[in-house]
């Protein structure tokens, strides 16, 4: 057994005794990272440098622990990560993995998603090293560097799921590449849906629906946030000829192969299995390359935004929230900004049982915002509660909005106070999209909620199909503080009845 224990005691001295970064160490995306920062910190788990630590994905475990599947075909176990005071010691539990970018574990068992197989490992002798390593699926090809496979955590009924990128973006040149598969606990596989291209992290929303996130590029407008719907065609007909394949075949037919260009509203009328984004994160504004969710379930002890969606994002090295719902059969909701300055390209995040936010990534292989090489940390709730935007949802002639906060009457009743764009982007096979097709929904009136924490917004010109930008610039708390964050965007792909 190699334990790794930490050198860095004597650096954890800003907060609480720990390292808290600043915008200015990082550079800033949105601009607000000081204001974040006095409702979450940023602390910086100790890690040796010689560990060259590459996180790809997260499992907690009981008594504190977690595990964690790196780039570099490890399984580690620290303990001490969510201590007040981390001085984590790091096990080499396995190792000689490839990309482990899902890791679950089931009744003790650990399940890891790599490039080429799905793996159960088990510690059968129980001296914290891996002893038995069995290929539970491997029905899927490899052939090239970007062909990553990304797995969720275990489902409740031990089942994993796995969506595959494509052979560097464009093309097919290997079986079932931008696929998703459903594996149960003793490795029967089922094919989920089809037409990925790149994906990021895979698991539940809100409601327990798998998910998964997607980057922009061919036939991919801007990142998104994707409903893997059963039989569901995601976007990408490359992948098309998976479908003669055996497991190909449990999709049903072959989807009609989408016009280029056009609009994702519009194609999905053409074609019937074509599952449109639920929630579209504007590029560069919300995110340039999204990878890891996970929803919070820790009850309030993160704060205001128990059961949302967090999201991360590799480019950038932030974190935003993100709320589902769905509307007249179809998945869709909203985007928020929540946290920037983060140390690395973010790649995996998980929640611990009191409340801590962990992330983890990389700077290799694309740039990112964040400089460090190596480096794992956790946003921490001060326990300040900001305010801002909680909930976004649909109405049938508009929105509701909710806050964190009670709003200020005056300034949350005048529709001045709000301001909104509606845009969508070009379907098409070429590499992202500009956004197209602009309008100006105008709020017509506001009805502010009975307790203060919300609004009905009556808004003229809603577009179905299009991202709704809501800007909030003039609404006050009733101590007279701006939000935090002023925007937030809503996919409206069905307009309730």
């Amino acid at each position: 057994m190699h334990t790794f224990r930490s050198r860095a005691a004597a650096s954890l001295l800003a907060v609480a005794g720990c390292v808290s970064l600043s915008a200015q160490e990082l550079g800033a995306s949105w601009g607000t990272a000081d204001r974040e920062a006095e409702h979450y910190r940023i602390v910086e788990v100790p890690v040796p440098e010689s560990l060259a630590l590459e996180c790809g994905s997260f499992c907690p475990l009981s008594n504190g622990r977690l595990a964690i599947g790196t780039r570099r075909g490890e399984i580690l176990i620290v303990s001490g990560a969510f201590d007040a005071l981390p001085r984590p010691e790091i096990q080499r539990f396995a190792e000689g993995l490839d990309e482990v970018l899902g890791l679950g574990v089931h009744n003790g068992v650990f399940y890891a998603t790599q490039q080429t197989e799905l793996t159960r490992i088990t510690d059968v002798d129980g001296d914290g090293r891996a002893d038995r390593f069995e290929n539970l699926s491997d029905v899927w090809g490899f052939g090239h560097y970007h062909e990553f496979a990304w797995g969720s955590g275990v489902q409740p009924d031990g089942s994993v799921y796995v969506v595959l990128g494509l052979s560097d973006s464009y093309n097919y040149k290997a079986p079932y590449r931008g696929f998703a598969f459903r594996i149960d606990a003793e490795g029967s596989t089922s094919a989920v849906a089809s037409g990925i291209r790149s994906a990021g992290g895979v698991g539940p929303n809100e409601s327990g629906e798998m998910f998964y996130v997607e980057s922009q590029g061919p036939w991919n407008g801007s990142c998104s946030l994707k409903h893997l719907q059963q039989g569901g065609f995601m976007g990408h007909p490359v992948c098309f000829p998976g479908y003669d394949l055996p497991l190909g075949v449990q999709l049903g037919p072959k989807p009609v192969k989408p016009n280029t260009p056009s609009r994702l509203v519009t194609e999905c009328a053409r074609v019937p299995q074509l599952v449109p984004y639920a929630v579209v994160f504007p590029y560069r504004r919300m995110g340039q390359s999204i990878t890891g969710f996970r929803v919070d379930r820790s009850r309030g002890r993160f704060g205001p935004f128990a059961g949302q969606l967090f999201v991360s994002d590799y480019s950038l090295s932030l974190v935003m929230r993100a709320t589902t719902e769905q509307v007249r059969g179809v998945w869709q909701g909203a985007c928020y900004p929540f946290r920037e300055g983060l140390g690395n390209g973010i790649l995996a995040i998980e929640f611990s049982d009191d409340g801590y936010l962990i992330t983890g990534g990389t700077n290799r292989g694309w740039p990112v915002r964040g400089n460090k090489r190596f480096v794992l940390e956790r946003l921490e709730y001060t326990g300040r509660v900001p305010f801002e935007v909680h909930t976004v949802s649909a109405l049938h002639d508009g929105f509701h909005v909710r806050f964190t906060l009670p709003v200020d009457a005056t300034t949350a009743a005048a529709p001045d106070s709000y301001r909104l764009r509606s845009f969508t982007h070009i379907y098409r096979q070429g590499y992202g999209s500009p956004e197209v097709d602009e309008t100006v929904p105008t709020v017509a009136a506001v009805a502010v909620d009975d307790d203060g924490l919300g609004v009905r917004l009556t808004v003229q010109g809603l577009v179905e199909g299009h991202v709704h930008d809501l800007h909030f610039d003039g609404v006050r708390d009733t101590n007279g503080a701006s939000l935090v964050h002023t925007v937030a965007y809503y996919t409206l792909n069905r307009i309730p009845e």
